[in-house]
């Protein structure tokens, strides 16, 4: 297997901070890279600010936080990508956006390096064939918030080496993270399940079954989950869930998958959830 000393990860938003976080707080070294130099620093500022909150509970000791925050390097453009071992893509559920990203990054990046996308239901094949590395792309899919949530789940695209594989699984693991294995196929594992499930919620919604509050209870106490199903995409975004589902819906092809038209409108009204301060639910502005 590969050694991995350098990580780099793509996109500075919730997913992609979170992964650098993990990262860092683990003892790698961390390249974060966005469309700016400004964004990546915002990524870096808020992930200093979690571990800040964290040193105040008592959850981390104080030289744990500014070491890990210290081994996060804010990059300048993809070519300071050159030195790193792996590379992890977190940008927006955009096809075109990841093969202009998988591109970039496959040209700025090492012979024998690992990129890697988080995607949570974009072909990996497809991305593996945008390169001149097939074999060293894989998916590792993180769940959101990454540094609470125990799962990765890895996808191996038809091109995937072996020696990939065993690589991301056992950094994965390394992480303190599960993993589990997929198969590269629409939404995978994790989001074949929960976004028909999700969508479902807005047709119940939709359809005045009951409130958004009596769905959520429902979930919770009904089938013993921790957060209901509107809730959860108001966490997710409701642009990133509606973007899996018409990944689903088109790739494969049964109306079982189509999106909830309140769900589409929500979207289109730029209710998005947490991020923007009301989806089903409203919160406190940002």
């Amino acid at each position: 297997m590969a050694e991995i000393r350098i990580f780099g990860v793509i996109g500075a938003g919730q997913m992609g901070a979170g992964i650098a976080q993990v990262a860092a707080q683990t003892g790698y070294e961390v390249k974060l890279l966005d469309a700016s130099a400004a964004l990546a620093q915002k990524g870096r500022d808020g992930i200093a600010k979690q571990l800040a909150k964290a040193v105040e509970k008592g959850k981390l000791a104080k030289e744990d936080a500014d070491a890990a925050v210290a081994r996060i390097a804010v990059a300048d453009g993809y070519g300071d990508l050159a030195t790193c071992d792996i590379v992890v893509e977190a940008a927006t559920e955009n096809p075109e956006l990841k093969n202009k990203i998988f591109e970039s990054a496959d040209a700025a990046m090492k012979p024998g390096a690992i990129l890697a996308s988080n995607t949570s239901s974009i072909s990996i094949t497809k991305l593996a064939a945008r390169t001149k590395r097939p074999t060293n792309v894989i998916g590792m899919h993180f769940m959101n918030p990454v540094p609470v949530m125990k799962l990765v789940e890895i996808i191996r695209a038809l091109q995937t080496s072996d020696e990939t594989y065993a690589t991301t699984k056992a950094l994965a693991e390394r992480l303190n993270k599960t993993v589990i294995t997929s198969k590269d196929s629409p939404g995978f594992i994790v989001n074949r399940m929960l976004i028909p499930f999700l969508n479902e919620a807005c047709f119940v919604l939709a359809e005045s079954l009951g409130t958004p509050e009596d769905i959520d209870q429902g979930a919770k106490l009904g089938l013993n989950h921790p957060l209901g199903p509107l809730a959860l995409a108001d966490l997710i975004g409701l642009d990133t869930c509606l973007a899996i589902a018409e990944v689903l819906h088109r790739e494969l092809g049964d109306d079982k998958y189509r999106p909830a038209p309140l769900l589409r409108n929500y979207v289109a009204a730029g209710w998005l959830g947490r991020k923007t301060g009301r989806g089903f639910y409203t919160y406190e502005s940002k």
